[in-house]
């Protein structure tokens, strides 16, 4: 079955993905912040829960396996969003609050518009890459300040700064692939292709400090398993694959957000001055430097393909 392929569409399933991704740095801190279960836990265990949803998904609709280099462009996936990214934010989240964390993932939006410009071996304006690191001096900046002053960056904030790396590799790459593959069956093999390394991880962790969470704790981590790592993607890589990526990709500046929202509501952090300062200067960095690449755009109008099929 096909999908009408529009620029709208693919805003709406972008938004729909971010908005599911918002709640990802909140609950990870629910679910590692007391303690009982581990990061290492946390980053992989979801990740075998979702692998094995993504294994009955492939199965029951009988998808066609990848085929040569697309292994290798899973594996490149597989390396951002479903061990990098997870994995590092989990670390990060036991110490740094998350409305900290999503300050620093603020520089998401142009981290994937960079990617997605060297994957497609684009020349962006100058603008574009002024901007965007102005955004990450900025990012930096608020997270020295943060850690006391400059050269004060804290462990959390080098883990954070090396997950949105890996989720920006994973995104662009991601978002051109499910145009080849489809959507939800891009993340389901970048999944299934990591469930052996995910779950031998996963098994470390549990022998090291067995998950003791409370329900609230269990409850985070089902949302970051089933959500966060498998359901959310079906949303964004669709809304990517759609496109146009980079007019899709500015979607995501309103995800920090509502991080910094959820973080407030669900964790009762207080929102500080500098983190709301910060916060903004962040995405509006990210902002001009996604708005600087998509302008001269002309290609990726939204040939949604094969990316654009539901599977059904």
């Amino acid at each position: 079955m096909t999908v009408l392929s529009s620029p709208t569409a693919g805003l709406l399933w972008g938004l729909l993905g971010v908005t599911a991704f918002s709640l990802t740095l909140p609950l990870t801190r629910v679910a590692v912040g007391d303690g009982a279960m581990s990061p290492l836990f946390t980053g992989t265990g979801r990740a075998v829960v979702a692998a094995l949803l993504a294994a009955a998904a492939l199965a029951c609709t009988r998808q066609r396996l990848p085929r040569g280099a697309q292994w290798g462009r899973l594996a490149v996936v597989a390396g951002g969003v479903v061990v990098g990214f997870p994995v590092l934010t989990s670390f990060a989240l036991t110490s740094a609050q998350a409305g900290h964390g999503a300050v620093v993932i603020a520089l998401l939006p142009a981290a994937t518009a960079v990617m997605a410009a060297l994957r497609g071996r684009e020349r962006p304006p100058v603008s574009f890459w002024a901007t965007a690191a102005l955004g990450a001096a900025v990012a930096v900046a608020f997270a020295a300040s943060q850690g006391g002053g400059p050269g004060g960056l804290y462990w959390p904030d080098l883990l954070l700064f090396c997950a949105v790396a890996a989720a920006a590799v994973g995104y662009a790459e991601g978002g051109l692939l499910a145009r080849e593959l489809g959507a939800w069956q891009t993340i389901s093999w970048a999944l299934v292709l990591s469930a052996p390394l995910m779950a031998v991880l996963t098994a470390v962790a549990v022998v090291h400090q067995p998950p003791s969470g409370t329900p609230v704790a269990w409850a985070a981590f089902a949302y970051l398993a089933v959500v966060s790592m498998f359901l959310g993607f079906f949303a964004w890589y669709r809304g990517l694959a759609i496109g146009p990526m980079a007019r899709v990709g500015q979607v995501q500046l309103v995800q920090p957000v509502m991080g910094i929202g959820w973080a407030v509501l669900l964790l009762h952090e207080q929102l500080t001055w500098p983190t709301a300062l910060g916060g903004a200067a962040v995405i509006a960095c990210a902002a001009i430097a996604v708005r600087a690449r998509t302008g001269p755009i002309a290609g990726g109008t939204g040939r949604a393909g094969a990316g654009a099929r539901t599977g059904a």
